[in-house]
């Protein structure tokens, strides 16, 4: 009993805040079905790293002393020491992805790459608002819209807020049908949504599928290096899935791997939800600045495609431009959704689809390219 009223006596009222956010990302995830795999460990997690002398972090153990808890354990080796869990995380992702939409029509390339926009949009916000460039630069990255990314990338830069930006990268992300078409709308007309565009894609061959992910890797390889472990190990995933031989490893990678590595990665990500670290303004600032790259990056793209109408007889949708982020496949269903409200006969999928897998590799050679360039000056 002296034990209880010890440890309630010594709850702060920042750990007090945690134990809220851990229920909302639980609650989140199981009654709103918002990245579940991902929220619910994540939730739960904060919830144990802020309990009082809490053993998940560190314990003490008769005639050994302080030995580290299994949260703080899984941290060091999984993500401090090597990044293995984010990195690891691609080949499921690699796996889920079919490239054909792009490759059948490559033009999609570029609103990938567009849609990056508000990366370094964030940035360079994110300097003015006081946080150090490695800092900056790995907020920034949630504007890719791409969880495992945002994290890696904090952890190369060694950023103080790894744990604030997996929340607000991946809670962003699960609102991608709230936030994209908000930001839309903000600069398209309502002529402008309503516009069809016939899909006319060539059929892609099995041999092109599976040299892309080779040619992909070795092209990144040389122009980009940071970036490879990123882009290598999506790629490998894909080669997986399209080799045609690795069936059962393909499935594996896309359901068990993928599976077991985002909830080991979300509990461990808790480590960095510890009261002192998270509840404090910099957080509120990062979910802001994380927001406006999200918003920018949507803009980008749509903006994008609207500057190539300037010059097109057949004018493309500018939502095609949404897509191109990395939240693959929720950008592109919502770009659909928001087609078929305004013209129900507006099909856009495919065309979507394809600047949405776009945006998948953008966002890792973002990620490498943002990672080499700081590491230059620091």
């Amino acid at each position: 009993m002296e034990f209880l009223v010890e440890g309630i006596m010594s709850v702060t009222w920042q750990q007090l805040v945690m134990y809220g956010v851990g229920l909302l990302l639980i609650y989140l995830a199981i009654a709103k079905g918002y990245e579940p795999a991902l929220l619910m460990p994540m939730g739960f997690g904060a919830i144990l790293v802020n309990l009082p002398m809490s053993g998940v972090l560190n314990q003490q153990m008769e005639g050994v002393g302080e030995v580290q808890g299994i949260i703080q354990w899984l941290f060091d080796i999984g993500i401090e020491a090597s990044e293995a869990m984010p990195i690891l995380l691609f080949i499921g992702i690699g796996a889920m992805i079919d490239f054909g939409p792009l490759l059948s029509k490559p033009v999609m390339f570029l609103f990938g790459a567009a849609a990056q926009f508000g990366i370094f949009m964030a940035i360079v916000i994110a300097v003015l608002c006081g946080f150090d460039l490695k800092d900056a630069a790995a907020i920034g990255i949630i504007g890719a819209a791409d969880g495992p990314t945002s994290i890696l990338v904090s952890q190369v830069l060694k950023s103080n807020f790894i744990g604030p930006i997996a929340v607000v990268a991946y809670s962003y992300m699960a609102l991608v049908p709230i936030v994209q078409p908000f930001a839309i709308k903000l600069v398209t007309t309502r002529k402008e949504r309503r516009i069809r565009m016939e899909y006319r894609g060539s059929e892609v061959s099995k041999t092109v599928k599976i040299l892309f992910p080779i040619v992909v890797t070795i092209i990144v390889g040389m122009l980009a290096p940071s970036a490879i472990s990123l882009v290598g190990f999506l790629m490998f995933g894909n080669l997986l899935r399209e080799c045609g031989v690795l069936g059962k490893l393909s499935d594996a990678a896309q359901t068990t791997l993928s599976d077991l590595i985002t909830l080991l990665l979300g509990i461990t990500i808790a480590f960095s939800m510890q009261a002192d670290r998270f509840v404090n303004v910099q957080t509120l600032l990062i979910m802001g600045i994380g927001l406006l790259a999200f918003v920018f990056d949507t803009i980008g793209g749509v903006l994008f495609a609207k500057f190539l109408n300037l010059f097109l007889k057949k004018k493309i949708n500018p939502m095609i431009g949404a897509a191109g982020i990395s939240a693959f496949p929720m950008s592109a269903r919502v770009v659909q959704k928001l087609a078929m409200k305004e013209d129900p006969g507006n099909v856009l999928i495919m065309h979507a689809a394809g600047a949405n897998v776009s945006g998948q590799i953008a966002s890792v050679i973002a990620g490498g390219l943002v990672i080499q360039l700081v590491s230059a000056f620091l």
